[in-house]
């Protein structure tokens, strides 16, 4: 074991959803794993590198049953008295929105040795599926990752960063409150919208609009969902005349 009587424990980022978009480090260490805890948003394909492990499903997915962080906490201390080389696995990236705080000072304070495996987070590969870059000279110069999501005992309502690309994360259900509040703080209701479903996967769906149709309703989803906003989403005349398939109209509510 690597420490005491605990092996060592790797938070892996996932990626996307895509196989071939995990890291080379990633999917090595995935195929010498004992045990593999993955999130609700690991795909089937990205459970394929690890076929020797013992699989336990871990995942959180907002307003649905989840698995409660303290007890995901407790497996993953349990899984590293068991075995030598246990992942944990989380989509994107675990430094972002991947609750890894929580993990990381449970595994330290029980003095369990604990390494980090970046991966790529959504907004990045959102940007390369679409073919929209986050920044454009002389148009946007900075951007911010923001979730509505906020932690039990905190404030329902989140400050929206100021920043000339926004890029929410989770924005299914709040991307029309997120719109809503932005039109009230004067930004322009013919803002550029992109949003992604399902990022990297077969069924991956995109959606162009303006802030202001935003504000009035996403529709039914059926994925995770990236929203992007900001004059830099605005599409090239040559995306307007030869969009690509998947950008299609999201199913309506």
């Amino acid at each position: 074991m690597a420490s005491g009587a605990y092996g060592k424990v790797y938070l892996i980022g996932a990626g996307p959803g895509a196989q071939d978009l995990m890291t080379l480090r990633g999917a090595r260490l995935l195929g010498q794993a004992g045990v593999v805890l993955h999130d609700a948003l690991v795909t089937d394909e990205m459970l394929e590198l690890c076929p020797q492990a013992v699989k336990i499903a871990v995942g959180k997915r907002c307003g649905q049953l989840s698995t409660a962080q303290a007890f995901i906490n407790k497996q993953l201390l349990d899984s590293a008295r068991s075995f030598a080389l246990v992942v944990r696995l989380k989509g994107g990236d675990p430094m972002l929105f991947g609750r890894a705080d929580e993990e990381l000072r449970a595994l330290e304070e029980a003095g369990v040795e604990v390494e980090i495996v970046p991966g790529i987070t959504t907004a990045l590969a959102a940007a390369a599926a679409t073919r929209q870059p986050l920044t454009k000279r002389g148009v946007a110069r900075s951007v911010a990752f923001f979730t509505s999501s906020t932690a039990p005992g905190h404030p329902d309502q989140v400050a929206i960063p100021d920043s000339d690309t926004l890029v929410q994360y989770m924005g299914g259900r709040e991307a029309s409150e997120t719109a809503r509040r932005l039109l009230e703080q004067g930004r322009r209701a013919d803002t550029p919208v992109l949003v992604i479903e399902n990022c990297s996967r077969p069924d991956q769906r995109v959606l162009r609009l303006e802030l202001g149709g935003l504000a009035q309703g996403l529709g039914a989803t059926h994925g995770p969902v990236l929203v992007m906003l900001g004059e830099a989403m605005r599409a090239r005349a040559h995306q307007q005349a030869d969009a690509a398939p998947s950008e299609a109209r999201l199913s309506a509510a």
